[in-house]
């Protein structure tokens, strides 16, 4: 997959951009608040419809443009898909012509406008080769992988961070995945809402029968696709974080389930000691079939105590992954940077995952990552983006690359929302 041409209108500080993007590593240069996470940014925004710094999509318009009573922010992206695996590539949201080759457009407009009550409002549009999509059929047309310094969040940070990362790398090629995702969290919501009324008023509690039914359905395809995923992942991430520690580490995945599908482990006897096992567990044998009944007889289990706290308490928007090296769990007892090189292989590992299942090599965006690694991380980092179709990277300052790199990647100069080609 290559990213041929982006075009960006009000977008953060960038008033205008037009520009066309060559394949390879594409080195962005400038100083701090210019505008090169940005540009990565709205990349980003492409493959998932969501900002990996904005907490609403409105702080993605133009703070000079922000005033006016309409505003349109545009991103789009001019894009091809290389000819191999077409099989897979034809099972994306994009016509036939894939396969054979030829560019496809997909635009975002964010348009901001005031309402007679003189509020401002916003609303997405989404199309992809001149046709309106919803997210959940974009999604997938366009793949990305992205790496930021504080993404040692996903190892040392809060469940939420891990979930979201791992929810972002799914719902690009995993159909239906992020529509299943945001209809459970619809659903969540309204179960939730139905148990405060039922602690409150104290009605008759059959009526969470439908929302567990629904809620386990969806639940279960969740942590289906998260089971196997991660199982994939995981070995390839195992893999490439061998080679980056010299074979000193051994990394791990440990996917622990809200509900998990697995029968517990039998208690210990009275008397006896439980010492804690770095075994890996298998749940690849469970069907969505075992998980939904097995999940949905949980959900009834615990109807008296969720009414009682007004919450559902298990469930995909409770599940937890750990990062562990050498059995140890890097988030609680790892070293930063045993955290930076578990999760440069896990994002490395994404992306060969992605190639994987969609049949395309995700555009790789890289944020000032060379200066979180150390030497012998920067050589394997920099031969691995080398082989990448293309990688766009920001940096502040050049001399963290060898000669040979700056040989072969093209320097765009970004300065006050504007980019500068060389000559």
């Amino acid at each position: 997959m290559l990213l041929t041409h982006l075009s960006l209108t009000n977008f953060r500080n960038f008033a205008r951009l037009d520009i066309d993007v060559p394949g390879g590593p594409v080195l962005l240069v400038g100083g701090n608040a210019q505008g090169k996470t940005s540009l990565l940014e709205s990349v980003y925004y492409l493959a998932t419809f969501t900002s990996f710094h904005a907490t609403q999509d409105r702080q993605l318009v133009s703070f000079l443009a922000a005033s006016e009573p309409l505003v349109v922010t545009r991103i789009t992206a001019d894009f091809q898909y290389s000819l191999e695996n077409a099989a897979l590539t034809r099972a994306k949201n994009v016509p036939q012509s894939a396969a054979q080759g030829a560019t496809h457009r997909l635009e975002v407009r964010l348009i901001s406008e005031r309402d007679l009550a003189g509020e401002m409002r916003l609303r997405k549009e989404i199309l992809l080769d001149g046709v309106a999509r919803k997210v959940g059929e974009a999604i997938g047309a366009f793949n990305a992988v992205l790496f930021l310094p504080h993404m040692l969040r996903i190892v040392e940070g809060a469940p939420e961070e891990r979930r979201r990362y791992l929810n972002l790398s799914l719902g690009q090629v995993m159909p239906r995945y992020a529509a299943d995702l945001a209809e459970y969290l619809r659903l969540l919501t309204q179960r939730n809402a139905l148990l405060k009324l039922l602690n409150e008023r104290g009605s008759d509690p059959g009526q969470l029968t439908y929302w567990d039914e629904q809620l386990a359905e969806l639940g279960a395809r969740i942590i289906h696709a998260r089971i196997h995923a991660l199982r994939e992942l995981e070995r390839l991430a195992a893999r490439l974080h061998h080679e980056l520690t010299r074979g000193q580490e051994i990394l791990r995945l440990d996917y622990q389930p809200s509900y998990d599908p697995l029968p517990a482990p039998p208690p210990t006897l009275q008397g006896q000691y439980s010492l804690p096992m770095d075994a890996p567990v298998d749940r690849s044998g469970q069907s969505i079939e075992k998980i939904r009944q097995g999940f949905l007889n949980r959900l009834e289990q615990l109807r008296p105590e969720e009414i009682q706290r007004g919450v559902t308490t298990i469930g995909p928007h409770r599940d937890e992954l750990r990062f562990l090296g050498n059995g140890i769990d890097l988030g609680v007892y790892g070293s930063r940077g045993q955290g930076r090189t578990a999760v440069l292989a896990f994002k490395l590992a994404e992306v060969i995952w992605m190639k994987q299942k969609s049949g395309q090599m995700p555009v790789l965006l890289l944020d000032e990552v060379l200066a979180e690694l150390d030497p012998d991380r920067r050589s394997d980092l920099i031969q691995r983006v080398l082989e990448s179709e293309q990688a766009l990277m920001t940096t502040t300052d050049l001399d963290s690359f060898p000669s040979e790199f700056l040989v072969k990647a093209p320097v765009w100069q970004i300065a006050a929302g504007q980019v500068i080609l060389p000559d």
